[in-house]
């Protein structure tokens, strides 16, 4: 296949490689597409044979996304088996914090700290596929057995429990509940959801798939911009009501200032009339 007839062009290429992000062209909003798979790579790097997610390219992604003016939108396409706690939290925690409408769908999995990832946009989809996995948080390789590791896990399981709870509409303790199940795994305690029952648990919004995330992200783009118009229609809108009434104040204050009508010329020379005759009447002696 020559150049010209490549679907992406070398840039898009070395984009898709090194962050998992493209900008689709001729669509009907400008929008980015973020992959996340594999295993979420934090502070140490994994095996050369891992398929992982970088955070130190996600994070400056993200923040280009929402600075950009063009882009319009974020899709979140999830297939992940998890890894590193924090750099997953820090990924999802910038995801709900942007701005701009955000839509994510799982395929494949969305285990462990892909729990928090796909909800924190502000639609998650799921395809009946998928399946999340749902347990505390474990690490690998030696600790220390002390009451102070224990608390220490304990924190970052509450900071996950919480951030999930807010992000979607399950309830802390029903999440608490199915993290603790013992029925479920063989080398560990959790749950696995499929796509049907994540959605019946208040886990992630609606079963769909890709057309069907797309066609959402549209539709909160579209709101979005319908109320900044409306918005910007406000703010022009003319205060006539406070132009008429401080109009009308300051008629009344020209009008309390006037001076006071003088008498006529007759009542004036009458009132002085009488002044002289009484004055002469004092030099006659009449009085």
């Amino acid at each position: 296949m020559d150049e010209e007839n490549a679907p992406f062009t070398e840039e898009q290429n070395q984009q898709m490689i090194d962050t998992g992000i493209i900008a689709a062209e001729n669509a009907p909003h400008n929008i980015r597409c973020l992959t996340i798979i594999g295993q979420i790579e934090g502070h140490y790097i994994l095996p050369s044979q891992n398929k992982t997610t970088k955070y130190e390219h996600i994070i400056p992604a993200l923040v280009a996304i929402e600075e950009d003016s063009t882009v319009e939108g974020l899709l979140v396409v999830l297939n992940t088996v998890g890894g590193d706690v924090e750099a997953g939290l820090a990924i999802a925690e910038l995801i709900a914090g942007m701005s701009k409408p955000t839509v994510s769908i799982v395929l494949g999995g969305g285990h462990s700290i892909g729990v928090p990832l796909s909800v924190a946009a502000n639609k998650s989809f799921i395809v009946p596929s998928a399946t999340m996995t749902i347990h505390p948080v474990r690490i690998n390789g030696m600790t220390l057995g002390v009451p102070q590791t224990m608390r220490y896990f304990e924190k970052m399981q509450d900071r996950i429990t919480k951030f999930v709870t807010t992000n979607s509409k399950m309830k802390p303790e029903r999440f608490k509940e199915l993290m603790m199940e013992r029925d479920e795994l063989v080398l560990d305690i959790g749950t696995v959801l499929d796509g049907k029952n994540a959605v019946k648990e208040g886990l992630i919004d609606s079963l769909g798939s890709l057309s069907d995330a797309i066609k959402c992200l549209y539709k909160l783009i579209e709101k979005r911009k319908s109320a900044n118009a409306k918005a910007q229609k406000a703010v022009k809108k003319p205060t006539r009501t406070v132009r008429s009434v401080s109009s009308k104040k300051s008629k009344a204050t020209a009008s309390s200032k006037q001076t006071p009508k003088s008498r006529p010329d007759n009542e004036t020379l009458t009132a002085q009339n009488l002044l002289d005759e009484t004055r002469l009447g004092d030099w006659r002696g009449e009085r």
